[in-house]
């Protein structure tokens, strides 16, 4: 199937994917935060109103799609409370701008469709952590707040409104092709499949010599099982527990996006569980590769009602030989250590694990003290750990067998403090208790900048 490079793709897809739909009329508008490191030619007042740009969608899409939803499957979704506003090319690459909290859609299901300004504050904070620890994520673009009082059950209530917009590589989901498996729309998974190679894989489609639909179809699945794997192991070594790995939360692009009731660990524990709803702890910690991995048998089971011959099993099984290899490369990213393929990784990832989960240490402050060999040469630090014993003394003889890969990071002044950055549940509450109490954003921009002190520090 050819494609138009230079025309809005969404628009190439065609009707049978997406409602057109009216944004909301919201009483104020406050802009709270815009991502300046995002570099559009784009008006604020745009992004308020959600009026067309130049040659793009002339109106608003609500996208279609389903999803399992705690692995209950659930034909009654699609964009409840946001929309894909537009899509902007940057070099070669396209982007979506896409909503929350924008307004009521045909899939709202009684919803009001709205957003509180305590999880735009929530969403925008996850993405520039997510970012800085390197983990492959949608960037929050911005957020207004919007004047109206919401009613929330999980907040107190009434609460503050807002309007997000995200800026992300696109809104196709695993749930997409499960709504097109559904309804037993063989042609337009096939072309969802052409569409998602063309504008999410350019590059691997370029290597691909064939015009073979079912080599193309596996071909795709091999890729986006790639992608998630890779995510969910930089996922795991940012120690970042989503909450609601659904299947209509996964990206084909394998980009994380859509948080709710995240978490960053305090400490190591792979039963930590982020939301409260989820009793049984399927989306806890430890688990989050199991859920990737299940919802990607839901996209090959997907892909097999257009093409039955697909020979799926032996693409997921490479899951986990994707994953376990990009956890070793993230966790020697996080250590800032050479890879050295006569020393085992997997024994030093072990190691390291060990120790933490056996004395249940800080997360994110076990990372920061192990960086760039600096325990083996601190005193204070081995002070520190000599307490924890054989775990300690082990992994530090197995240190000594790596060398630093760069030196820029390992002189960064960020490593100079006594403590990481962190955004752990207490410090995001005291964040918004400001905001709430004061309408005071000095400390959410402050932790803004100690956050954005880390990029580029820990990226593959």
């Amino acid at each position: 199937m050819k494609w138009n490079n230079a025309a809005t793709p969404i628009l190439q897809l065609g009707p049978e994917f997406y409602d057109p739909v009216e944004p909301a009329l919201f009483p104020e508008k406050k802009l709270r935060y815009w991502n300046d490191q995002i570099k559009l030619d784009i008006d604020q007042d745009r992004l308020w109103d959600f009026k067309p740009l130049v040659n793009n969608l002339v109106e608003p899409l609500a996208l279609r799609y389903h999803g399992h939803q705690f692995q209950h499957y659930n034909p009654d979704l699609g964009d409840g409370r946001g929309f894909l506003y537009a899509q902007i090319r940057k070099e070669t690459q396209w982007y979506d701008l896409g909503t929350k909290g924008s307004g009521q859609t045909p899939y709202s299901r009684r919803g009001d469709g709205r957003l509180t300004l305590k999880g735009a504050v929530r969403e925008s904070l996850a993405t520039e952590m997510l970012e800085s620890l390197g983990v492959k994520t949608s960037k929050t673009l911005c957020f207004y707040e919007t004047g109206e009082k919401l009613i929330r059950g999980d907040e107190p209530s009434p609460t503050r409104s807002a309007v997000l917009t995200r800026f992300t590589l696109g809104h196709i989901r695993i749930g997409t092709f499960q709504r097109l498996a559904f309804y037993k729309q063989s042609e337009n998974i096939k072309k969802l499949i052409s569409y998602c190679l063309n504008f999410y894989y350019a590059d691997d489609l370029k290597k691909m010599d064939t015009t073979d639909e079912l080599a193309l179809a596996s071909q795709f699945l091999k890729l986006v099982v790639s992608a998630n794997a890779r995510l969910v192991a930089q996922v795991m070594m940012a120690g970042f527990v989503h909450g609601v790995l659904n299947s209509d939360n996964i990206n084909i692009s394998g980009e994380l996006f859509d948080f709710g009731p995240y978490r960053f660990l305090p400490e190591y524990d792979p039963q930590f569980t982020a939301a409260y709803f989820d009793e049984q702890g399927l989306y806890c910690f430890g688990r989050q590769p199991s859920a990737f991995l299940w919802n990607l048998h839901q996209l090959a089971e997907s892909l097999k009602v257009a093409h039955p011959d697909l020979e799926t099993e032996p693409i997921l099984e490479s899951f986990a030989i994707e994953f376990n290899q990009s956890i070793h490369t993230q966790f020697l990213k996080r250590l800032n250590l050479k890879s050295n393929h006569d020393i085992d990784t997997g024994e030093l990832v072990g190691l390291f694990f060990s120790l933490v989960e056996d004395h249940k240490l800080p997360f994110e402050q076990s990372f920061f003290d192990f960086n760039s060999l600096k325990v083996l040469n601190s005193k204070k630090l081995q002070s520190k750990y000599l307490t924890y014993g054989k775990n300690f003394t082990e992994l530090c003889e197995f240190l000594k067998k790596f060398q630093v890969a760069d030196q820029t990071v390992a002189n960064h002044a960020y490593f100079k403090n006594e403590k990481p950055t962190t955004l752990l549940i207490d410090e995001i509450e005291t964040l918004w208790a400001a905001i709430a109490e004061n309408d005071d954003w000095n400390p959410y921009n402050e932790k803004l900048q100690s956050i954005r002190v880390l990029r580029g520090l820990f990226t593959t």
